[in-house]
């Protein structure tokens, strides 16, 4: 079937159809018109504070950056004088080792001066300084800005170098959150804890403590058999297999050396 030729538009029909082009494109026009005054306006009225924020923004990003780059060349920069300390240390020359140690502890914030810190106050402690030692493991412990196991090392040193000079209590005191099971520093915390018990005539008290050292899997093989004998001169059985406890106390400490004792009771 044949189709019907389309008809011709009217002239009329053309006409409208042209003036409602023209409609749109002046349409488009007022639009872009009032975007354009918009946009306008805003810049007008907030372009520098916008910029501003921009600039401010990026020189934040720009700094830090140059603040993380600075820390990761001078982490390793202490890192290395740390690590050029202890082989002096090693190697019996303490004093070498100080004045490393020493710029260390003047330059670095982080943990890499605490543990310069600790260092010294180590050597002192070797050098017969008992005073500075004593204090320089003060000053660490109780430095909030130290890493903790470094506060916590330095407050079992600070107490084992000042152990003879302390009241028990304050030790008792002072190494009570450290001296339980399941802390890192319960062996060293808690030996050092039953001894001051024994100066206070609590024999009660220190048995129990040096069975549970004893019984502790994590402390230092050295420190569990000291304490399974002191356990056992108290009356507290600390023994769970006799016979490898036996072949254990006989066994002789690494490089033939006993470890060193705790602090006699007074």
């Amino acid at each position: 079937m044949a189709l019907r030729p389309q008809r011709p538009q009217s002239r009329s029909d053309q006409l409208a159809a042209q003036k409602s082009a023209e409609q749109d494109v002046f349409l488009r026009e007022v639009d872009d018109a009032l975007r354009q005054d918009e946009m306008s306006g805003f810049f007008k009225n907030y372009g520098i504070p916008v910029i501003a924020a921009v600039v401010i923004a990026l020189l934040a990003l720009a700094g830090y950056l140059w603040w993380d780059h600075n820390r990761k060349v001078s982490l390793g920069l202490h890192g290395e004088e740390l690590t050029k300390a202890i082989d002096h240390v090693e190697g019996g020359n303490l004093d070498a080792a100080k004045k490393q140690l020493d710029l260390v502890a003047a330059d670095a914030d982080d943990g890499s001066g605490a543990a310069a810190k600790l260092l010294l106050a180590g050597i002192a402690l070797e050098q017969g300084r008992q005073a500075d030692a004593v204090k320089g493991f003060a000053a660490i412990a109780a430095d909030a800005d130290a890493p903790k196991p470094l506060r916590d090392l330095a407050l079992i040193r600070e107490i084992a170098a000042n152990f003879d000079a302390m009241p028990p209590q304050q030790v008792v005191d002072r190494l009570k959150p450290l001296a339980v099971p399941g802390n890192p520093w319960f062996g060293s915390a808690g030996e050092l804890t039953g001894m001051a018990y024994l100066k206070q005539n609590k024999p009660n008290l220190a048995g129990p403590l040096f069975a549970s050292i004893a019984r502790d899997k994590d402390s230092p093989e050295s420190l569990r058999r000291r304490a399974r004998q002191l356990a056992g001169l108290l009356g507290v059985d600390a023994v769970d297999d006799v016979a490898k406890a036996a072949a254990g106390d006989m066994a002789p400490e690494a490089g033939g050396q006993e470890a060193a004792p705790a602090p006699a009771p007074q």
